[in-house]
């Protein structure tokens, strides 16, 4: 039995190594935008010399937490998959924030828009994707009596609303994501992808440079209530659009 065990217990205390490094794990983090960075634009959110950042991102690549994308003489990197990145976000969900009296207001302020709404890879996280993730519950979209699963009569409310699901793959139609802000959950999987992609392309949210904090429209308020009966949580910005 112990052989059986050890090699597994090797293998998880390996990958579980990787991010216990602050510049990895920073990057990880970094990179659940889902665009593709530098080995320099990485290298300068986490303040490390490039050299440096190379080395740790050699060590990520090779363990199949990110792939590497070249362009002519450009190296670009990203997280492998949505599973690697949904992997990320429950982690970061079971560590205590650090107190505002440690940290500047410049994180501070960048860390309660990550709280109000973000993106987790592909799709909506913080306070307006638990919001929405209990909107869906409470509409039916959504059914947690058995697992989490998508009701037809969900389906067809969101294909009303323009949202269409590509079922392709081996990704789950839908799972749940436990967020790192409220250590509540959001929607994950197919159909968090689709909300997430909808809600970008028809403005309801605004991507933030350089972030993976989103702003919610004032057009975003208005087709999220109409949709799911869902309203912005008191802080979150609005803009108009």
């Amino acid at each position: 039995m112990a052989t059986d065990v050890l090699p597994a217990g090797e293998g998880f205390a390996s990958l579980a190594a990787l991010f216990a490094d602050r510049t990895r794990a920073t990057f990880c983090l970094a990179l659940l935008d889902r665009r593709a960075w530098t080995a320099s634009e990485l290298a300068n959110y986490a303040q490390v010399p490039k050299s440096s950042a190379t080395e740790h991102l050699n060590k990520l690549i090779g363990a199949g937490i990110l792939t590497e994308i070249r362009q002519g003489r450009h190296r670009y990197v990203r997280l492998e998959d949505a599973r690697i990145a949904e992997l990320i976000e429950t982690m970061a969900s079971h560590v205590e924030p650090v107190p505002s009296n440690r940290r500047s207001y410049t994180s501070i302020t960048r860390d309660q828009a990550l709280r109000r709404a973000r993106t987790c890879y592909d799709h909506l996280a913080g306070d307006l994707g638990v919001s929405l993730m209990n909107a869906l519950v409470a509409r039916n979209i959504i059914n947690l009596d058995s697992g989490v699963q998508l009701t037809p009569k969900g389906e067809q409310d969101l294909a009303r609303a323009g949202i269409s699901i590509e079922r392709q793959g081996t990704r789950p139609l839908i799972r749940t994501c436990l967020d790192w802000t409220g250590r509540q959950y959001h929607a994950a999987g197919l159909v968090g992808g689709a909300i997430c992609r909808h809600a970008l392309a028809s403005g309801w949210v605004l991507p933030t440079p350089q972030s993976r904090a989103l702003k919610i429209t004032d057009l975003g308020v208005m087709e999220m209530k109409r949709h799911f009966g869902l309203e912005p949580a008191r802080g979150e910005r609005r803009l108009q659009g």
